[in-house]
């Protein structure tokens, strides 16, 4: 959710400040199919039943790894994305740092999934924060009401780097073609 809300306030701001939603279409990425199967992997894993097997964790691990490791890869065309960046790898530390599960504080897991997490301890990749879980102070205990769930400061950080990719991608020009007819100064 916090997601669709960064890609609207993103383009609302875009828009508002004169950006061109063709600019913005006309950004390219190095194989941006792997970004949606990761964040896809990373979707099903938290919002499906696959989240209560064992072992799913581990597939979240590998998403959140696999996006870092994609942003990374388009600091250059994509500017804004460093937040995304970084927000990414916060997650993914706390996460490894817990054993491929991120701490939820108690206040967020007794509206999220139910509250079962209060009573289970841990559900795939959630685990409830306390003092044996690490790095809580980068996991979900951020509330932004009315959104429905708890967030961490990389959720954060992750949703102002696509709203800031969407700005500044709509006032950046098409990049132009390598070896194109024309040539080129070097």
């Amino acid at each position: 959710m916090l997601w669709i809300l960064a890609i609207a306030v993103g383009l609302i701001v875009a828009l508002a400040s004169r950006g061109s939603l063709a600019n913005l279409a006309g950004l390219r990425f190095r194989w941006p199919w792997l970004l949606v199967v990761a964040v896809g992997v990373r979707e099903v894993i938290v919002f499906s039943p696959l989240s209560k097997l064992d072992g799913a964790q581990y597939a979240y691990v590998v998403s959140l790894g696999v996006i870092v490791l994609w942003t990374l890869w388009h600091f250059q065309r994509l500017p804004g994305v460093v937040l995304v960046s970084i927000g990414s790898l916060s997650n993914l530390l706390v996460v490894v740092a817990n054993g491929g599960h991120m701490p939820v504080a108690a206040g967020i897991a007794r509206t999220q999934l139910q509250g079962i997490l209060l009573v289970r301890g841990t559900i795939g990749q959630y685990t409830l924060m306390g003092p044996d879980t690490h790095l809580n102070q980068l996991g979900d205990w951020i509330s932004l009401p009315p959104l429905p769930a708890g967030y961490s400061p990389g959720d954060i950080l992750i949703a102002v780097g696509i709203a800031a990719v969407i700005v500044i991608g709509s006032h950046r020009r098409a990049e132009s073609k390598i070896g194109s007819a024309e040539p080129q100064d070097v």
